[in-house]
């Protein structure tokens, strides 16, 4: 008897080594925000938003500052050296400079070889999964071996200390990610399942301090809004109806494309970690989503929304706490400022 086998041919693939993180050590309270803002008592904010606490960069702290320390962890936790690294991406909306890149400062200060490739990446809420797809398309293209994802943002250097309804919800943080490539017969992080819909740039933005609006004596004139909050044009801005109502238009129907891609249903992710904007948000997202409280992992309570920084600290926040396992199957999805939205399938290793 002829016994034909099939063996599958392995190829290089992209996985998660290893996730880190550095917070500020200035922490904002809702006891704080309360004293700031009287009308609003500590239980009235915790229930509109979720959140107890944030994390608040001193004025000394920078994005490369944050993105190194955050690195320094990450090397620390899992036995790495920087000279390993041969590819920096930094994923920021509060660079440095205009110029130069960011990412070229933290190669310099880590002490990555100058052989290595190093850009920065303006996207927000969603930008650590497109930072994961490139950094599965440089690896499974052999173009690099370990690519070291950052992301550093500092919104509150945007916001106006009088304008509580931003004031309540962002905090800053940093992580650090590395991704490398092992050979095997399947995908580890699958394939990214992107959206982009620019008629929702104005919804939220920092409308001066760029090459159309440079900031001028206009950018500091202060006005109020219909509920009392302060901001200039060189503050953010965010319109927190319409980013609602697109959040719950769109991520629910590129859930299911994702699900689809990777012939999954929703029982069978076993954990769910999305943008941490807000409680609201989140608990109608799972809703509408059809996951269970179990899957679906949270952690603005702690943190905010750091933008770019949740997911990472969601993922980190969960191993710590072994709510995320070798092997499991976990659902990511960023969603937010641009309009912009990515998510994907990470096979957890």
């Amino acid at each position: 008897m002829v016994v034909i086998v099939h063996n599958e041919k392995k190829s290089i693939k992209a996985y998660i080594l290893g996730v880190s993180s550095y917070l500020p050590k200035n922490v904002l309270s809702n006891e704080q925000l309360s004293s700031d803002f009287p009308e609003w008592s500590v239980d009235k904010i915790y229930e509109k938003t979720g959140i107890r606490t944030r994390y608040i960069a001193s004025t000394d702290e920078t994005c490369s500052s944050m993105a190194i320390n955050a690195a320094k962890n990450l090397f620390k936790k899992y036995n790495l050296n920087a000279t390993q690294v041969d590819y920096v991406l930094l994923c920021t909306q509060s660079p440095d400079y205009v110029l130069p890149t960011t990412a070229c400062i933290v190669q310099n200060e880590l002490g990555i070889p100058t052989t290595a490739g190093a850009l920065d990446f303006n996207l927000g809420c969603s930008g650590y999964v497109y930072g994961l797809s490139m950094a599965k398309a440089l690896i499974e293209s052999k173009q690099a071996k370990n690519v070291l994802l950052l992301t550093s943002e500092l919104y509150s250097r945007y916001i106006n200390v009088n304008d509580k309804s931003v004031r309540t919800l962002f905090g800053d943080a940093a992580t650090a990610t590395l991704i490398q490539g092992k050979l095997a017969d399947r995908d580890f992080i699958h394939s990214v399942k992107f959206g982009t819909d620019g008629k929702g740039a104005i919804n939220l933005i920092v409308p001066h301090g760029g090459s159309k609006y440079p900031i001028s004596s206009q950018s500091f004139i202060e006005s109020v809004d219909s509920s009392g909050n302060k901001r200039s044009l060189c503050n953010l801005y965010m319109n927190g109806a319409e980013i609602l109502t697109f959040t719950l238009k769109t991520v629910p129907k590129a859930i299911l494309e994702i699900l689809n891609e990777t012939n999954l249903n929703q029982a069978q992710v076993d954990k769910v970690i999305f943008h941490q904007a807000n409680k609201f948000m989140l608990d109608k997202l799972r809703q509408k989503t059809g996951f269970s409280a179990e899957q679906f992992l949270v952690s603005y309570e702690e943190y905010g929304n750091t933008v770019s920084s949740t997911i990472p600290l969601g993922i980190e926040r969960a191993l710590y706490k072994s709510e995320l396992n070798a092997n499991e199957k976990l659902l990511i999805c960023g969603f937010g400022v641009g309009y912009s939205w990515a998510g994907c399938i990470v096979e957890w290793c």
